[in-house]
């Protein structure tokens, strides 16, 4: 089986530099009970791979020690549109991946795969999509054969 799981950051402050930008605490809570959720409804993954802006270091870290997953940051996920996201999963080279990134990208990249099923991603939003083949071709080339979705409420 092939899982993307696509996060898009927690609730962030605003600041002069977007990059540098906290969760608030409303984020964090945001985070914690999203994460809890993806566990509950099964979504394990492999590897969580984070944007290197602050805020979604810190929500992927919550997803990581909530999930169990080890988290690495890749600079291409900041501002990245939804080839480089799906690119970034495919060349990690394990069966399930978390990408933890900013909208548009990560929105565009969910509405996609979910044949428009998924029209947006607020903040902390989870969508989940898996493949019964163990290739990561599937993800490009077909129609995930599950499809999970959550947001706070």
């Amino acid at each position: 089986m092939t899982t993307l799981l696509l996060v898009r950051h927690a609730s962030a402050a605003d600041g002069p530099d977007d990059h540098d930008r906290p969760l608030t605490a409303r984020g964090a809570l945001e985070a914690e009970a999203m994460a809890a959720a993806t566990l509950e409804a099964g979504w394990q993954p492999d590897l969580i791979l984070a944007s290197t802006a602050r805020r979604t270091r810190a929500t992927a870290a919550m997803f990581g020690a909530a999930l169990g997953a080890p988290v690495r940051t890749a600079p291409a996920l900041y501002g990245a549109g939804p080839r480089t996201l799906l690119d970034a999963a495919v060349g990690l080279g394990v069966a399930s991946v978390m990408i933890v990134a900013h909208n548009p990208g990560i929105a565009m990249l969910a509405r996609s795969l979910s044949s428009n099923e998924i029209g947006g991603m607020v903040p902390c939003a989870v969508a989940a999509f898996s493949w019964d083949d163990d290739d990561w071709d599937v993800a490009s080339a077909t129609d995930p054969d599950r499809i999970w979705f959550r947001h706070p409420e």
